[in-house]
């Protein structure tokens, strides 16, 4: 099978993970990821194949085909995944990116390696709003990677629902249960904050 560009996991979990943004503006230790083991299978199968499409391959960073792709509902694939939270800010250390079954990269260490085959530096590597195109080679492969793209703050970390945060051990079963119910609640408060919001635009209509 030929290489597969986009596809990682994350180092510490083990989870495997798409990468819709290798890198971020100002936060180029940084990248955006789709975790693709607890998704639904509708949203799962659509997102593998669009990364084992052409398009999917052809693209620089796969955001760029995932603003133009639909889920089988209809909704915009990258515009699905922001809202409902599952786009995920991740250090790029953490992130080994899985071209083969044999070939394993860390993105931190691929992201240099493009930058010195295009003599730029790391930070300059993600997508901006300008209409210039920055070359993207990749190892064995050359592609262009558009610098513009609609809206990107909204899908970067400007935005970002949920950060990465390195698992954590716990003592106890109390203290495991403690934790959860505290993320639960502040779940709780994002969902409550959303639903105001949406009322603020659009209220209810009353039955």
């Amino acid at each position: 099978m030929a290489d597969l560009k986009h596809v990682g996991r994350i180092v510490s979990t083990g989870r495997k993970c798409l990468v819709a943004y290798r890198t971020l503006p100002g936060e180029s230790d940084h990248c955006l990821v789709v975790q693709t083991e607890n998704l639904p299978d509708e949203q799962h199968n659509a997102l593998i194949n669009l990364v084992e499409s052409g398009s999917g391959q052809e693209s620089g960073e796969f955001a760029e085909v995932l603003a133009r792709a639909n889920f089988p509902d209809g909704s915009i694939m990258l515009a699905a995944l922001h809202t409902q939270g599952k786009l995920t800010k991740v250090p790029t250390s953490q992130v080994e990116m899985l071209p083969n079954f044999n070939v394993k990269i860390n993105l931190a260490e691929l992201n240099v390696l493009i930058a010195q085959q295009n003599n730029v530096a790391v930070d300059d590597l993600a997508i901006k709003s300008s209409s210039a195109k920055v070359q993207v080679k990749e190892v064995g492969s050359v592609s262009n990677m558009p610098a513009e793209t609609n809206d990107l703050g909204k899908t970067t970390s400007a935005s970002v629902n949920e950060t990465y945060v390195e698992p954590t051990k716990f003592d106890s079963a109390e203290a495991e249960a403690k934790h959860y119910r505290s993320q639960a609640d502040k779940l709780a408060k994002q969902a409550a904050d959303m639903r105001r919001k949406a009322e603020e635009l659009v209220p209810t209509k009353k039955k």
